[in-house]
């Protein structure tokens, strides 16, 4: 039997592409545009490895990480992304993903990753194989988003992608005043001021991609 794969990416050129690359070898079972939708079919398509993309709409991929984890899925995560920081691949690695790989890499190596981290093994791109080493005690202190808990990590890239009060409660089922709340203490927590400056530094630390 075919090894199960599911896609996730916001942009459909990249699911295409990544489908194109994987049909040959494995199964792909499925794919979604943004990190709360791929939760919610990979919970239905139960597929052995799954390719998220770190910057992704409604829920990135180092949170959607996390939630699978925290349902138990026993599901191998890839997670593809444009950054190879330190800071990234050490939160996406706590988060319980089991591979990591530039989109830069990916037409080489994404074969590799899917069956590597399948068969149980940790899989980093040939670029960042050097940061695996330094990522320790001290990798868990370069991140500001260590500060903030899921939800209001959860918060902050729904405000930042422009949404209201209303919809986020409606999102997450949390009443808006709520959701007022979570807003208001994450942004005193990273000691930002205003919304522009918020957007800056959630596209600076992956949580949303690029407008």
């Amino acid at each position: 039997m075919k090894i199960r794969v599911f896609i996730a990416d916001d942009h459909a050129v990249i699911r295409d592409g990544l489908r194109a690359l994987l049909e040959p070898y494995f199964d792909v079972v499925g794919s979604a545009a943004n990190g709360r939708e791929a939760v919610r079919l990979i919970s239905e398509c139960s597929p052995a490895v799954a390719i998220l993309d770190i910057a992704m709409p409604e829920l990135n991929g180092i949170e959607a990480t996390r939630l699978l984890r925290q349902k138990q899925s026993g599901v191998r995560v890839v997670i593809l992304s444009m950054h190879c920081s330190s800071e990234h691949v050490f939160r996406a690695f706590e988060a319980g993903a089991d591979g990591y790989l530039l989109k830069e890499s990916a037409s080489d190596e994404i074969v590799a990753a899917v069956r590597t981290t399948y068969a149980g093994r940790r899989y980093l791109c040939r670029e960042i194989e050097a940061l695996a080493l330094s990522l320790g005690d001290k990798a868990q202190g370069t991140s500001p988003l260590a500060s903030l808990s899921a939800r209001e990590r959860e918060v902050l890239q729904l405000v930042v992608e422009g949404r209201s009060s209303a919809e986020i409660g409606h999102l997450i089922y949390l009443s808006p005043k709520t959701v007022e709340t979570y807003r208001s203490r994450l942004m005193k927590k990273l000691g930002i001021a205003d919304l522009p400056a918020l957007v800056r530094f959630a596209i600076e630390h992956g949580l949303t991609p690029p407008a």
